[in-house]
C-alpha cells in the first residue's frame, strides 16, 4: 500500500472510511462496476459508501458488512475499515459490534445457518398447541362441553354461527410463488441436495414460481419482509417482519401452510390464555 493509505502509528486517519477505499479503489484501477460486479453490492450502493454517507444505507449490518467485503476487493485491511465505520457510525455497543461483524449481507458464504433455529421454533408452537389443549380441561373446568339443554339464548344465536363457513385454504398441490416488494432484493432458491434453483436480485414485482419438481425447496434472503408469498393463489405469512438474513428455510407449499397453521394455533392459544 502507499504513504498516502498507511498513517503512522497512534495517528487517526486523516480520511475517513469511504474515501480510503476510493483511493484504493482507483490505485488499483478498478471501477465501480468492476467492483460491483465482483462484490455484487449494487453500484449505488458502492457510490454511498465511498461519500462516507452510511447512514444512507438500510442499516448498519449493511454498511459495515459492505465496507468489509468492498475493502477485500480492493486488498484492504477489511478489519481496520470496519472499525473506521463503526467509529464514523457511532457505534459504542459491544453487542450491536458483535452482530453486525457476524453478518455482513455483502458476503453470504459467512451467513450462519437459521434453519435450526426455524425448525425449534416450528416444533415449540406445535408443542405450546398441544399442551394448551391436552391440559385445558384441567386447569380450565368451565370450558369443557356445556349441558345437553341450553339457555334460549345461546340456542338463538347458534344458527348465526352454523352460517359462517371457513375460509378456502390454499392448495397444498398448488404452486409456491414468491414475488419481490421492493427493488435489488438478493434471493437464492435450493433444494434439499443445495442444487441452486436460482439466484439474482429482484426487481420490485418480480416474481418465482417454485417448480413443482423441486425436492425440498429452501430459501437464503437478506429481506424475508421483501417477499409477498402465494400457495395455490392465496396469500400467506412472509418468513418474517425483521430485517435479518434467514437461510436453510423450507419453502415448499406444504412447510409455508404448516407455518400457517402453528401461528394460527399460537395466536388462539395466546387468546384463550388471556
Amino acid at each position: 500500500m502507499s504513504d498516502e493509505l498507511n498513517e503512522a502509528p497512534g495517528e487517526l486517519p486523516l480520511d475517513g472510511a469511504g474515501q480510503t477505499l476510493r483511493r484504493a479503489r482507483e490505485k488499483a484501477g478498478l471501477s465501480l462496476e468492476q467492483v460491483a460486479a465482483e462484490t455484487r453490492i449494487p453500484r449505488r450502493h458502492l457510490e454511498v459508501i465511498e461519500r462516507g454517507d452510511f447512514g444512507a444505507l438500510p442499516a448498519r449490518t449493511y454498511a459495515i458488512g459492505f465496507s468489509r467485503t468492498y475493502a477485500r476487493a480492493v486488498d484492504l485491511d477489511e478489519g481496520e475499515i470496519a472499525r473506521q465505520v463503526r467509529e464514523e457510525l457511532g457505534v459504542q455497543s459491544a453487542n450491536e459490534v458483535t452482530r453486525a461483524s457476524s453478518f455482513e449481507p455483502g458476503d453470504p458464504a459467512r451467513v450462519p445457518s437459521r434453519g435450526l433455529a426455524w425448525f425449534s421454533a416450528f416444533a415449540a408452537l406445535l408443542l405450546i398447541g398441544g399442551g394448551f389443549a391436552y391440559f385445558k380441561d384441567y386447569f380450565f373446568p368451565g370450558s369443557g362441553p356445556g349441558p345437553l339443554t341450553r339457555p334460549e339464548s345461546a340456542a338463538a344465536a347458534q344458527p348465526a354461527v352454523a352460517m359462517a363457513a371457513p375460509a378456502p385454504s390454499p392448495s397444498p398441490a398448488g404452486p409456491v410463488v414468491f414475488t419481490a416488494l421492493q427493488d435489488d432484493t438478493w434471493v437464492k432458491f435450493y433444494d434439499v441436495n443445495g442444487e441452486q434453483l436460482m439466484q439474482k436480485q429482484m426487481a420490485e414485482g418480480e416474481s418465482y414460481t417454485i417448480p413443482a419438481d423441486a425436492e425440498g425447496p429452501q430459501i437464503w434472503t437478506g429481506r424475508p419482509y421483501a417477499f409477498a408469498i402465494t400457495v395455490g393463489g392465496r396469500s400467506v405469512p412472509k418468513l418474517s417482519e425483521e430485517d435479518e438474513i434467514i437461510r436453510d428455510v423450507p419453502v415448499s407449499a406444504q412447510a409455508l401452510l404448516a407455518r400457517e397453521t402453528a401461528a394460527a394455533e399460537g395466536e388462539q392459544a395466546a387468546a384463550e390464555d388471556g
